[in-house]
């Protein structure tokens, strides 16, 4: 994985950062639910439920990316 140096604005924690990125980046399909968990932290459980609660749907993601996560978690 690389690695990126932000300057973040004013109020923006680098955690909040890198929740919201990995977020979208899931959303656009760029990454696994694992893989997004992973970048924000997270575990998956822990983070579909923050998923869940801003509103975006894990089902959209092809199976079998969803069976690699569940085996992972």
């Amino acid at each position: 994985m690389r690695s990126v140096t932000l300057q973040l604005p004013h109020g923006v924690s680098g955690d909040e950062a890198r929740l919201l990125l990995a977020v979208r980046l899931f959303q656009e399909g760029r990454v696994s639910l694992g893989k997004a968990a992973e970048l924000a932290a997270y575990t998956t459980a822990a983070f579909l439920e923050i998923l869940a609660h801003k509103g975006v749907t894990a089902v959209n993601h092809p199976a079998e990316d969803l069976a690699d996560d569940a085996r992972r978690a």
